[in-house]
C-alpha cells in the first residue's frame, strides 16, 4: 500500500491528523486492499454518534485515491439536507484538488450532461441519497452516460449504514424500501468492474448480531446476514462527549454532568403536543406552571448563552453563537404549536421588562443561580460573570431582538437554513431550533447548550434514538458547564438503559468480541435464564451487566411505619448477630430479603424498579459462580441517616459510600454478586415517612461478561 501518496499526504498535512487517525485511515485501506468486500461482507468503519466518521471516510478515500481508486461514491440518508451537507463538507475538504482540476465532487442528481475527457480522467466523488431515483440516475452515469467510468476502480461508501437494530421491528414500509434500496446498491456493485465496499456508523448492532437468516413477511426471499469483512474503529478524541457523560458521570453527586439533566413533566409534553385552552393558555407563558420546564429551558439558554458570550468576550475572543433544540414529536401541526409556545415566552420576557419587572429579574435569577453551580463545578468560579452584567446582557439581548426561534420541518426549510458549511445557520447569537426527523438526520448543529427532548424511545428503533442524542460531540468543557438537557424520567432512564446497552456492544466491538463477547440471555415462562438470540431482546425489559455494575432502586419514598415495619423487622430478624461483617448467603433467602424490601417501596413518577429484573439478575449471577454458587455475599451497613434529596432538590442516586461499602463489595465480588444493604433510619427531616427501610444495592462480579439480558417474554418479533 502507498502511504506516503500525493492526495494522503496533502489532506494528512491539511488536517493534521494525529497518530491514531493515521492508523485508522491506513488500516481501512490496507483492509479494502486485502480483503474482497461486498453488500453482504462490508468492511466497517465503526464510531461514535457525532465523533468524526466523516472526516476518517473524507481522509480514507484520498488515500484511496493513492492506492488505484479512481471514483469514490458516498450513499447518504434520504435527505436533499443531508446530501447537500456531505456534498459541501467534501467540496470543502478536497478543495485544494478541485482549485487543481485534480478531483471533483458532483450531487448525482447535478452532473453536468457534457463531462469531457480532462474531467472523466480527474478523481470523481458522486454524494447519492438513498433513494430509488438517485440509485437510478448514477446507474444512467456510470453505465449509459460515461460508460467508461464502470470500468474504473470505485469505492463504494454507505454512510449512517444499519439494517434495523436489536430488539426492534422496522415498519412495512421501512422494510420494503430497505429491500428496494439493498438490492439497488446490490445490483449496481455487481455491474461495477472493480470495487469495494465500506459501511460507516455508530449503530452497527443488526449487522454484527443478526440471526442466521431473516424472512420478509411479504416475500418468500431469504435475506442473508450482512457481517462485516473486517471492523476499523473512528478515534475518540478526549474532546468528545456522550453517553458516558450523560449517563454515568452524572451520577457522581457534585460533578459537572449531574447537573446537566432536568426533568419534565409529562403533563407539560400533552400540553406541548397541540393547543387545548383548557390547559393552557399562551398569554400565560410567563407564569403558568403547565410549561415551566419549557420557560425554564428558554431561560437557561438564554442565560448560559449570554454567560458564555460575556467570558469569551472578557477572553479577548471572537463571541460564538449558540443554538438549542426542541424535538419531541413529528408532526408539523406540533412544530407550528411548540413554535407559538416558545416565541410566547420570549415576547412575554422582553414586554416583562417594563411591565414585570421584578418577575422577569426573579426568573432570569434563578436560571443564573443554576448554571452558577455547575460552573463552579467545572473550576470556573473566577470567571463567573456577575449576575448584574448577565442580567443587562439577557435585557440587551431580548430588546434587541437577539433571539431567533426557527420551525425547522421541511426539506425546503432546512435547505435555507443551511450554512457553506452545509451546517445548521446560526444567524443570531441564540437560536432556537424547533423540528422532527430532519432535526435528527445527521444535520449538524453547532455550540448545542440546550436539548428538550419528548420523543418516546420504546416506539422506535435504538440506532435512531441514539441519532437524536443531538448532545453527543466535540463540546468545549465550558460551554458543558451552560448546557442541559430536558425530558421527562421515563424517558431519561430508557435513554440510560440505551447508552449501557450499547455501551455494552461498543466494548466488545473495541475488544475484538463482536462474534462472541456479549451474552444474550432471556427469562422463559417457568423463570429460568436462558441463552437467546440477539433479535429476541425486547429494549423496553433490557437489563445490561458487565463487571461490578451498580444496580439500585431510586426516586422513591417508603410507605408509612405502621405499613412497613413488619417487612423491615423481617428482614432485621434474617440478619440478627451478622450485622457487622460480610457475610455468604443462600440465594433464596437473599431473594427473599428483596421482597420484603419491595413491599416497603413506592416510587414517584417517572421512577420504577424492575424488581423481578433485580431478583433474576442476582439469581443468574449466583448460579454462575464456581467458588460460591448459589450464593451471595451480604454487607450489611446499620443506622445509616442519608437525606432523599440532594442539595439540587434531586432524589439522592448513592447511598452507598465508593470508598466504603462499595469498595468492599468489589473486594468480594469475584464471581459471586454483593449485595449491600443500608439500613436508614428514614427521619422526616431528611425527607423520608420517619420509618426505618433497607436500601439494596446489588455489586456483579468482576468476572461479568458483557451480558444482555431481558426478563421481557419471546414475542417472535426482531
Amino acid at each position: 500500500m502507498n502511504r506516503k501518496g500525493y492526495f494522503y499526504k496533502t489532506m494528512a498535512e491539511q488536517n493534521q491528523y494525529d497518530l491514531p487517525t493515521k492508523h485508522a485511515l491506513k488500516d481501512v485501506i490496507h483492509n479494502l486492499l486485502r480483503e474482497e468486500t461486498n453488500m453482504r461482507r462490508p468492511g466497517m468503519l465503526l464510531g461514535k454518534i457525532q465523533s468524526g466518521k466523516t472526516r476518517t471516510f473524507i481522509g480514507a478515500l484520498a488515500l484511496a485515491f493513492d492506492n488505484g481508486y479512481d471514483i469514490g461514491v458516498v450513499f447518504t440518508k434520504g435527505t436533499k439536507a443531508l446530501a447537500r451537507q456531505t456534498t459541501q463538507r467534501l467540496e470543502e475538504e478536497y478543495r485544494t484538488f478541485i482549485e487543481r482540476d485534480e478531483l471533483q465532487v458532483f450531487d448525482i442528481m447535478n452532473v453536468p450532461e457534457n463531462l469531457v475527457p480532462y474531467e472523466l480522467k480527474q478523481k470523481l466523488v458522486f454524494v447519492v441519497k438513498k433513494e430509488k431515483h438517485n440509485i437510478e440516475r448514477l446507474n444512467k452515469v456510470l453505465f449509459e452516460r460515461y460508460p467508461s467510468l464502470a470500468e474504473k476502480r470505485a469505492l463504494l461508501i454507505d454512510d449512517e449504514a444499519d439494517f434495523a437494530s436489536v430488539g426492534f421491528e422496522k415498519t412495512e414500509r421501512e422494510t420494503y424500501d430497505l429491500r428496494t434500496i439493498s438490492g439497488a446498491l446490490d445490483d449496481l456493485r455487481s455491474r461495477l468492474s472493480r470495487s469495494s465496499f465500506l459501511q460507516v456508523t455508530a449503530t452497527p448492532y443488526s449487522l454484527y448480531l443478526q440471526p442466521e437468516n431473516y424472512h420478509f413477511k411479504e416475500s418468500e426471499k431469504m435475506f442473508k446476514p450482512v457481517r462485516p469483512g473486517f471492523t476499523t474503529l473512528v478515534p475518540v478524541p478526549d474532546e468528545y462527549v456522550g453517553g458516558e457523560f450523560y449517563f454515568e458521570e452524572s451520577e457522581q453527586e457534585g460533578s459537572l454532568a449531574s447537573f446537566v439533566y432536568e426533568s419534565i413533566d409529562p403533563e407539560e409534553l400533552l400540553i406541548m403536543k397541540k393547543e387545548d385552552r383548557r390547559r393552557f393558555k399562551l398569554e400565560q407563558a410567563l407564569t403558568s406552571q403547565k410549561i415551566s420546564s419549557m420557560r425554564r429551558a428558554i431561560l437557561q439558554f438564554i442565560v448560559g448563552g449570554l454567560m458564555r458570550r460575556i467570558q469569551e468576550r472578557t477572553e479577548g475572543r471572537s463571541l460564538p453563537k449558540y443554538s438549542f433544540i426542541i424535538h419531541t414529536e413529528m408532526k408539523k401541526s406540533t412544530h407550528e404549536w411548540q413554535e407559538q409556545i416558545a416565541r410566547s415566552v420570549v415576547e412575554q420576557l422582553t414586554m416583562g421588562l417594563e411591565e414585570s419587572p421584578q418577575l422577569v429579574r426573579e426568573e432570569i435569577q434563578l436560571a443564573y443561580e443554576s448554571l452558577r453551580q455547575s460552573l463552579r463545578a467545572e473550576h470556573c468560579s473566577d470567571d463567573i460573570p456577575s449576575f448584574q452584567s448577565v442580567l443587562y446582557e439577557v435585557s440587551y439581548a431580548l430588546q434587541d431582538g437577539q433571539i431567533l426561534v426557527a420551525k425547522v420541518n421541511s426539506e425546503g426549510q432546512i435547505e435555507e437554513l443551511l450554512n457553506e458549511k452545509g451546517e445548521l445557520k446560526l444567524r443570531t447569537p441564540l437560536t432556537i431550533f424547533i423540528g422532527g426527523q430532519l432535526l435528527d438526520r445527521g444535520i449538524t448543529i453547532s455550540n448545542l447548550i440546550g436539548f428538550y427532548y419528548g420523543r418516546n424511545p420504546r416506539k422506535v428503533q435504538q440506532d435512531t434514538v441514539l441519532q437524536h442524542s443531538r448532545m453527543y460531540g466535540f463540546r468545549a468543557r465550558k460551554d458543558l458547564a451552560v448546557t442541559r438537557f430536558y425530558t421527562t424520567r421515563e424517558i431519561y432512564e430508557t435513554m440510560k438503559r440505551i447508552h449501557e446497552f450499547d455501551r455494552s456492544l461498543q466494548d466488545a466491538f473495541e475488544s475484538g468480541g463482536h462474534d462472541g463477547g456479549v451474552v444474550f440471555l432471556q427469562a422463559d415462562t417457568n423463570g429460568k435464564i436462558v441463552p437467546c438470540s440477539p433479535n429476541k431482546i425486547m429494549l423496553s425489559k433490557t437489563t445490561t451487566l458487565k463487571p461490578w455494575k451498580r444496580m439500585l432502586p431510586l426516586g422513591f419514598q417508603t410507605g408509612y411505619k405502621t405499613h412497613i415495619q413488619k417487612s423491615v423487622k423481617a428482614i432485621d430478624r434474617l440478619l440478627q448477630g451478622r450485622e457487622k461483617e460480610p457475610f455468604l448467603l443462600d440465594i433464596e433467602l437473599a431473594k427473599k430479603i428483596i421482597q420484603y424490601i419491595g413491599e416497603t417501596l413506592t416510587f414517584n413518577e417517572g421512577y420504577e424498579w424492575d424488581k423481578e429484573a433485580f431478583l433474576s439478575t442476582m439469581q443468574y449471577l449466583s448460579s454462575q459462580s464456581e467458588e460460591h454458587k448459589g450464593k451471595v455475599w451480604i454487607i450489611p451497613r446499620m443506622n445509616r441517616d442519608i437525606a432523599r434529596f440532594d442539595e439540587q432538590g434531586r432524589f439522592i442516586s448513592a447511598p452507598d459510600t465508593p470508598t466504603g461499602e462499595v469498595g468492599q463489595a468489589r473486594t468480594l465480588a469475584v464471581d459471586t454478586p454483593a449485595l449491600i444493604l443500608l439500613r436508614e433510619n428514614g427521619r422526616k427531616e431528611k425527607g423520608w415517612m420517619d420509618a426505618a427501610f433497607y436500601w439494596p444495592v446489588l455489586i456483579t462480579p468482576s468476572t461479568t461478561p458483557s451480558t444482555i439480558y431481558t426478563s421481557g417474554m419471546d414475542t417472535g418479533k426482531g
